[in-house]
């Protein structure tokens, strides 16, 4: 049997449609998220791909998450879901991050290569486990700072702060985390 690949409602689509539930304008997130809205229209439209950071700044303007706009681009149910290494995930080249898990589900995972900077905090309501494929990471959580090598994980409870940056350029970390909504939310 041939696999065929469903079609990607795309990450700008995703964006609009939140933007438009939220009933504002593209200058009303502009202002929000400190991107231009020239640029905004860009990526609803398909013609522009944001970095992580850009997309970060996106979700924080639309009241959302970054995983939660890439979750929405691709909100198809799956009982059984293979992606690819290769898949586009409808974000800047460069970005540093790919989704392992489409669509709405009760889990979110992502790959990060590359350097990750620790400029932005984070918080959520279910658990995270973080585990360092390759290179090394830091992690500030409670207190306290964590070093993390290759094959080390770190478990978050929900609710707990924190932030991470790798340390190395060649790091891979993987972020399994519980979702904040569940399908039907």
């Amino acid at each position: 049997m041939t696999e065929t690949p469903a079609a990607s409602p795309g990450l700008g689509g995703a964006v609009r449609r939140r933007r438009r539930a939220l009933d504002l304008t593209l200058a009303a997130v502009a202002r929000r998220s400190g991107l231009s809205a020239p640029f905004l229209s860009q990526i609803e439209n398909e013609r522009a791909r944001p970095s992580m950071r850009s997309l970060q700044r996106i979700a924080d303007g639309l009241g959302t998450t970054a995983v939660e706009l890439l979750a929405a681009a691709d909100a198809v149910d799956r009982r059984v879901d293979v992606v690819r290494a290769r898949e586009d995930p409808g974000l800047a080249p460069d970005a540093g991050v790919r989704p392992l898990v489409r669509g709405r589900q009760q889990m979110h995972a992502l790959e990060f290569t590359g350097a990750q900077h620790a400029d932005r905090e984070f918080e959520h309501r279910g658990d995270e486990l973080m585990y360092v494929a390759d290179g090394a990471a830091e992690v500030e959580a409670e207190g306290s700072t964590y070093r993390l090598g290759r094959g080390d994980t770190l478990y978050l409870t929900g609710g707990v702060r924190h932030r991470w940056r790798a340390t190395s350029p060649d790091t891979r970390v993987l972020l399994v985390s519980v979702s904040d909504r569940f399908p039907g939310d």
